[in-house]
């Protein structure tokens, strides 16, 4: 219930001028009243948008005591370390690569190439045996959306 009114909150704070591109990827709410607002956007997260929506959600909850008088509010970008959620965050790391579980527990890794409306294409290096001999190729691969159970960047620190 409280994740529906705070959705709605985030949402009206994102109807501003300069937000528009700004979407929720998770609300949650704990045991320990800590209420974690992980969010996005299509450009790029600041930390001064994180702590406008924090100040936003903040005035909401010490007025309303939605939350009661004791709480933890986190308003964050999801991190690269956090799997990705939405078909929109991952038009924002094409080029990156991607490490991916599927659904039926098989692993998949490339680089993102494109996205589309039910999935997305990824570009990975295979090698081909021919007799005794083993090639390199460069294959795309597509992969729905339905199929992927977890998809997160891989970074790199090698230089290219």
């Amino acid at each position: 219930m409280k994740e529906h009114k705070i959705e709605a909150l985030v949402l009206e704070k994102f109807e501003e001028e300069g937000w528009k591109d700004c979407f929720i990827v998770e609300i949650k709410h704990d045991s320990t009243n800590k209420l974690s607002v992980f969010i996005d956007s299509d450009s790029s997260m600041s930390f001064d948008k994180c702590r406008k929506v924090s100040r936003h959600i903040e005035a909401v909850l010490d007025e309303e005591l939605w939350m009661g008088e004791k709480y933890t509010l986190e308003v964050s970008s999801p991190g690269v370390g956090r799997p990705l959620k939405l078909p929109r965050q991952y038009v924002k790391n094409i080029g990156r690569n991607l490490a991916i579980r599927l659904t039926d527990d098989k692993k998949d890794e490339g680089e993102l190439k494109s996205v589309e409306e039910n999935g997305i294409t990824i570009e990975k290096q295979v090698v081909i045996k021919e007799g005794k001999k083993k090639r390199k190729e460069m294959v795309s691969v597509a992969i729905a959306f339905e199929e992927i159970a977890e998809a997160k960047v891989k970074i790199s620190f090698k230089k290219k």
